[in-house]
């Protein structure tokens, strides 16, 4: 009774009938490929038995610190003033420049501090374990912090007083919001023909 709705067709592929008598001829099989993506396998992490792959936190080194004084604020300075061409506006923006390099001074002295306070327990106790040459290496690890933290206290010392690297990049922002101001006054009027 079911094989009066199905024929088989001499190569061996099935027809089937629908509910309204007209044959229809079962489409092709697709390749999977052709609709999914496969994405190729990533390698698993290499783990040793004695150590865990686990992500490292983030380091506010010495490296934050001059990533910030070696950005570009004179294009920034242009940019804002092409924004907001008001002088209250230049003071603004130069108070917010050295709020956020004294906040990043903050985060990498953090770092340091904390850094040879750990460094220092592994001292004392890789000490009081006999290991010589493991403590020689933290102690020229620690002088390597204290060196960078000096330098950042430098850096602050500078953003205190307004001179050094503060003053180049207070210098920086203020010649290119002045430069973004001249730009508007050259667009707005100098090229205007009367």
């Amino acid at each position: 009774m079911f094989n009066f709705f199905k024929s088989t067709a001499k190569n061996g592929s099935h027809t089937s009938f629908n509910g309204s008598g007209t044959a229809t001829v079962p489409l092709p099989e697709i390749d999977e490929k052709v609709f999914i993506e496969t994405l190729p396998a990533s390698p698993a992490p290499a783990t040793s038995n004695f150590t865990e792959s686990r992500q490292s936190p983030v380091d506010h080194n010495i490296a934050l610190l001059f990533s910030f004084l070696d950005r570009n604020h004179e294009a920034k300075g242009y940019d804002d003033a092409l924004l907001n061409p008001d002088s209250s506006h230049l003071n603004q923006n130069l108070d917010a420049l050295k709020n956020e390099l004294s906040r990043t001074i903050n985060k990498v002295k953090t770092f340091y501090e904390d850094f040879i306070r750990e460094t220092e327990y592994h001292i004392t106790s890789r000490g009081r374990s006999g290991m010589v040459d493991m403590v020689e290496e933290l102690e020229m690890k620690k002088n390597i912090a204290l060196g960078h933290i000096e330098k950042v206290k430098a850096v602050e010392d500078s953003l205190m007083q307004e001179n050094g690297d503060c003053k180049g990049i207070l210098i920086s922002y203020t010649r290119g919001f002045k430069n973004g101001l001249a730009a508007i006054s050259h667009h707005h009027i100098l090229t205007r023909r009367f």
